[in-house]
Formats: structure tokens, sequence, C-alpha cells
């Protein structure tokens, strides 16, 4: 039960915590933003999405993709090419749609979604409403794994 309880939290703090902290309400206006760093080889991310929000949440991913894509960054493209997101087929009875993020982390990259947005969108009325569609679209984070490969079945 702590696991879980743990890797909640560790979820609700890589994805939301940055998104609140970075120039949103007067409260965490001064905040520098949290960096998000991953660990091991392979990292599995589960996030319920509203089922009515699903156009935001992946309107949100592909401008993550397109900052991601044309950032100077060295490590971005490192991350483009190791960062992959599933939609599961089927919406949960309560009508949630889970997404999985599976990511070959990058050593140091911040993998907060809002702030590799907003190092890449400038504009402080587009930042809102990307922040705005990327709160609302969330129900809940359901957990992280962070991890080493034990055997690779396919080697």
């Amino acid at each position: 039960m702590m696991r879980r309880l743990s890797g909640v939290l560790l979820a609700c703090a890589m994805f939301l915590v940055p998104a609140f902290s970075h120039g949103h309400g007067d409260l965490f206006a001064q905040a520098a933003p949290q960096k998000t760093t991953l660990t091991g080889d392979t990292v599995v991310m589960l996030v319920a999405v509203n089922g009515d929000k699903t156009a935001d949440y992946e309107k949100v991913l592909a401008t993550l993709k397109d900052t991601l894509s044309k950032s100077e960054a060295p490590e971005a493209k490192q991350q483009l090419a190791g960062w992959k997101v599933i939609k599961n087929a089927m919406p949960n009875p309560d009508g949630a749609v889970i997404y999985v993020h599976i990511i070959t982390p990058v050593k140091d990259a911040d993998y907060s979604v809002m702030n590799n947005i907003y190092a890449g969108v400038k504009d402080p009325a587009e930042q809102k409403t990307l922040f705005e569609l990327y709160r609302g679209s969330f129900k809940q984070p359901l957990g992280t794994i962070q991890g080493t490969t034990v055997i690779d079945l396919s080697k």
C-alpha cells in the first residue's frame, strides 16, 4: 500500500507541481520551475485523463513534441527519441482514459511537460491556455515506475 501511495505522490509531483509552479497565480509566481528528472533504464507513468478531455491532453502532448523538436537543447532530441505515449483503447468504468508514458530517460533532462512547453512557448496567453488544457484534462496520476532492465527477452 505504501509503495502505491508513494508512486501516486511521485506522479503528482512529476506532472502537476511543475505546471502549478511556473508563472500561474500569485502564490507560485516567484517560484522557480521545478525540474523533473527520471532514473533507471525505463520509466512507465500512468495518467488518468477525463474522458471528455482527451483531445485537450493530446493537444498539450502535441505541443510538447513540437517544442522539444524545435529546442536547441541537445537532450531534447534524445528525449523525443525515447518517449512514447500509449492511449488505452477502452475507457475505465468511470469514463477516464488511461495514458501510459514509456520513457527511456536522458540523464539530468527535465521531463516536466509544462517546463518543456514554457521553454518554447513564450507568449503568456498561450502558456496560460495550454496550462488550463493540461490541468483540466487530468483526472489523476496513477503511478510511476522507474527501474533497470532485468532481462531483455529480445536479445
